[in-house]
């Protein structure tokens, strides 16, 4: 399935959105939420180039399932960090930790559902962080109203996330095109939350 000139500016503005947010989005913030940042919106930035360069046909690589692992988790680690002084320690070891047993799980032929598993429970747990913190956050009037958006954001990546990794281990909730057709809009989206989100929240 080939990209369509919609979704070349889709992937290109995505890009553009991330790289500015890598750039000067997160400035002011303390040393680990920045270094958690940086990798999550770079990572971003680079699957978006690599999506426009090489098309959908990039999705088919093997490490597909452990990038779509990085962002969630180094977004929702600099979340807690930030706003949840009481579980930096613990959520820092589950993202670590967490990010291993993917790799692992990935990188050695297992049988049984144990690497789906893990990965559904994984993204599950990154997903609520990222979509509750910010929103519980915002009803709190601790930030800004919308700070709210950095948890739809959360949402969408994860479903995101969910789509590709379970399309990349042969059991897809949606169809190929399906998922394909909708990723390019579905990470525009996603990146215009979180960079306005962090911006205005």
């Amino acid at each position: 399935m080939k990209l369509t000139s919609l979704d070349r500016v889709l992937l290109l503005i995505t890009t553009i959105l991330a790289s500015y947010q890598v750039a000067v989005g997160i400035d002011g913030f303390s040393t680990l939420p920045i270094i958690a940042y940086t990798i999550a919106f770079g990572v971003l930035l680079v699957a978006g180039l690599l999506l426009f360069i090489l098309g959908f046909d990039v999705l088919d690589s093997p490490i597909v399932v452990i990038i779509s692992t990085i962002i969630p988790l180094s977004l929702a680690t600099g979340l807690v960090w930030q706003h949840a002084a009481s579980f930096r320690t613990t959520y820092l070891v589950f993202a670590i930790f967490g990010f291993l047993a993917i790799v692992i799980t990935r990188s050695i032929p297992m049988p049984g559902k144990l690497p789906t598993i893990l990965l559904a429970i994984i993204h599950g747990i990154a997903g609520m962080t990222i979509f509750l913190l910010p929103i519980i956050l915002s009803i709190q009037t601790q930030t800004q109203p919308l700070f709210s958006l950095v948890g739809i954001g959360g949402a969408l990546i994860g479903i995101g996330g969910l789509l590709l990794s379970f399309l990349k281990t042969g059991r897809p909730i949606l169809s190929r095109e399906t998922i394909l057709r909708a990723f390019p809009g579905l990470l525009l989206l996603t990146t215009i939350c979180f960079v306005a989100g962090f911006k205005f929240g």
